[in-house]
């Protein structure tokens, strides 16, 4: 097996690795590993959009408040006015890359048009109608594919990092890191990519739960593979769960905007009753992690299955211009949100944590970089402010490039020679259907006992029961030659543990972590970063 070399790998084609990608082309030779197709990602499912203070009555003052109070206190404040005082300069540059965002008419002309969502105090998300996402990412796929020094391998799936002290079969303090195996998914062959600098862009782990908005490929893989290499990771008991998807067995669990609520949007009960009053002041613009404990509890004190949203308030005109693509894909499935409710369930949305990174964007292991929704920046504390992982995306891609270009111009760095992915012994896996069993038993689980709303009992039994399965997933990778799915599986389970881990630590409720049996905030003890 010959080795990929490159001066830069990024492992996974968001927002954050292509821009990442794009900024490192003229300094080298850059490997983009992707799981998927090249659009497969978070940033294709980002409906709301970027919080930019450009309003006329916003700052960045006050975009940094919004997002303190978001983060419950743990928000570091340096990484937030970091972040937000680059917002604009960046939304910039993604405009001058072919970005087009919606506009509207002001007295001065054309404007951006600007959104609002739950814990924003103005309009500040720039959007492109309801699939900012999916067009930022057709701008820079667009752009990364034109570039020479950028190659784009599809379908290949991350095994693990390749460590310094794993080739020098001896432990070191950094560990280094120089690449990672990757299973390339049609041939089965694991390829080593080498490379100066390695990136971490792999997303979130949505699908570590039952329900969630994230696409199939969110399985945790970048903490995961970080994890197990020694990388400090922390805050992974703060998972976001968006309060509304769509309640459909056919939808998988489609995202509809926070924004809608933006606009007028109003959740009821099956029985019509509007019920975000009795839960805080802000009723149905109240921050996402209040929001979907408000539906967890109505959903057990009925009996009911789902919520409804009320999107009739806002008009068919608007609802079809603002939001083209939510209609579109509800009437899809049998229903016309300009006329009827929509049946709505909480589900896994983003990790607030991840693996830990500096200002940097560096790990605690040399030549490793994470950037995007893999990354624990800091910025979004204990509950992340709407519309503002896209902008921490950009803003940390941005330093991770200068980052990594620093890191590669020292002359000192070269990758040493690397053993080959070794299998014998391993046998093909017989049937895809023994590892079936085990994803369903353990994304049931982490739903079931360290969802919404946790308990020190919930917690004991996830943590026994995914140890055991752990251990039974573990035993299928040292026995059968590598598939996609067995990855996942491995990678899931993994960092169920690590969520439990430190949802177990952390004796208090705050933010998107609630815990019956500590019911309280404590500021005293626990206003600080959960770190494993």
């Amino acid at each position: 097996m010959s080795a990929k070399e490159s001066d830069f790998l990024i492992i996974g084609s968001g927002i954050a690795g292509l821009l990442v990608a794009i900024k490192l082309a003229r300094l080298g030779k850059v490997n983009v590993v992707t799981k998927k197709e090249k659009s497969e990602s978070s940033t294709n499912y980002a409906q709301g959009g970027i919080a930019v203070p450009v309003g006329e009555n916003d700052s960045p003052q006050l975009h940094i408040q919004d997002t303190l109070r978001a983060g419950c206190g743990l928000s570091h404040r340096e990484v937030v006015e970091f972040v937000v005082t680059r917002a604009k300069e960046c939304l910039d540059e993604l405009m001058k890359m072919g970005a087009r965002f919606t506009l509207e008419e002001s007295r001065k002309g054309k404007r951006l048009a600007l959104g609002q969502e739950g814990g924003h105090s103005v309009r500040r998300i720039v959007h492109a109608q309801d699939t900012t996402g999916r067009h930022i990412e057709a701008v820079l796929l667009e752009r990364a594919k034109s570039l020479e020094t950028v190659e784009i391998h599809e379908n290949n799936v991350a095994v693990d990092l390749i460590l310094e002290s794993r080739i020098r079969h001896k432990p070191m303090k950094p560990d280094r890191c120089w690449g990672a195996y990757v299973l390339e998914g049609k041939t089965g062959r694991v390829n080593a990519f080498v490379a100066r600098v390695t990136i971490l862009a792999t997303g979130g782990a949505g699908k570590v739960y039952l329900y969630t908005s994230n696409p199939d490929i969110a399985t945790g893989d970048g903490i995961a593979m970080a994890h197990r290499a020694g990388a400090r990771c922390g805050n992974l008991e703060f998972v976001q769960f968006h309060p509304t998807c769509l309640y459909h067995p056919e939808a998988k669990s489609f995202l509809i905007s926070e924004a809608v609520r933006g606009e007028g949007a109003v959740l009821n009960t099956l029985d019509g009753e509007p019920f975000m009053k009795r839960y805080h002041p802000n009723a149905d613009l109240a921050p996402r992690d209040v929001v979907a404990r408000a539906i967890d509890s109505e959903m057990k004190r009925l009996g009911h299955k789902h919520v409804l949203l009320d999107m009739r308030p806002i008009g068919k005109i608007r609802v079809k211009r603002r939001f083209p693509n939510i209609y579109k894909t509800c009437l899809r499935y049998g229903y016309d949100v300009s006329k009827q409710p929509l049946p709505v369930v909480p589900a896994a949305h983003y990790m607030c944590g991840g693996v830990a990174v500096d200002l940097k964007a560096r790990t605690t292991i040399d030549g490793l970089l994470a950037v995007g929704e893999v990354a624990f920046t800091g910025m979004h504390g204990a509950n992340r402010l709407a519309s503002n992982s896209l902008l921490e995306a950009l803003v940390f891609a941005d330093v991770a490039a200068k980052t990594a270009s620093s890191i590669a111009k020292s002359k000192a760095i070269c990758p040493p020679e690397v053993e080959p992915w070794k299998d014998e012994g391993t046998a093909q896996l017989p049937e895809i259907v023994l590892l079936d069993h085990d994803w369903d038993q353990v994304r049931s689980l982490m739903w079931d006992y360290v969802g919404i709303v946790r308990s020190d009992s919930r917690l004991n039994i996830a943590r026994r029961r995914i140890r055991m399965l752990r251990e039974h997933i573990e035993s299928y990778y040292r026995a059968y030659k590598l598939v996609p799915d067995l990855l996942e599986l491995r990678n899931i389970a993994y960092v169920g543990e690590l969520i439990i881990r430190c949802a177990m630590m952390r004796r208090e409720s705050r933010g998107l972590h609630y815990n019956i049996d500590c019911p309280r905030t404590d500021d005293l003890n626990w206003r600080r970063d959960t770190l494993i």
